[in-house]
């Protein structure tokens, strides 16, 4: 995995809620577990920003996937994520896409805005992206 050339406040923790921004017929995420990140600390929940990868359970959403863990990459957040131009960009919600054990997406079209810095990251995700930010 690549690094960011940004300043990514990471503010999400687990439990947080989020949005699903593809058509892979869940709507609404809750935050489990951060994948590949451990804080050190005994007790301290690491925080996560955009273009992490999260486990999260379907809240709402088809009977398939409904309550059942999977694997999402954060696309959007809502607080600012400072660029190296200082230019500074938030978005209106929390949100993130589906993938797989490979990290390719489950669905083909993604709602909404994405973040440039999710695309430095993965490739493959920028092909389903309707803008990107």
């Amino acid at each position: 995995m690549k690094g960011v050339a940004s300043h990514i406040t990471k503010t999400l923790v687990p439990g947080a809620v989020l949005t699903c921004a593809d058509n892979s017929g869940a709507y609404e995420f809750r935050m489990i577990h951060i994948i590949g990140k451990t804080d050190g600390r005994h007790g301290k929940m690491s925080p996560v920003g955009v273009g992490d990868i999260v486990s999260c359970s379907v809240r709402k959403g088809t009977a398939a996937y409904l309550k059942k863990p999977v694997r999402v990459i954060v696309i959007r957040q809502k607080q600012a994520i400072r660029r190296a131009s200082g230019m500074r960009v938030k978005f209106e919600d929390n949100a993130g896409i589906m993938v797989g054990d490979d990290n390719l997406p489950v669905g083909t079209e993604v709602k909404g805005a994405m973040a440039r810095e999710v695309v430095e990251r993965f490739v493959k995700v920028a092909g389903i992206a309707s803008r990107i930010v």
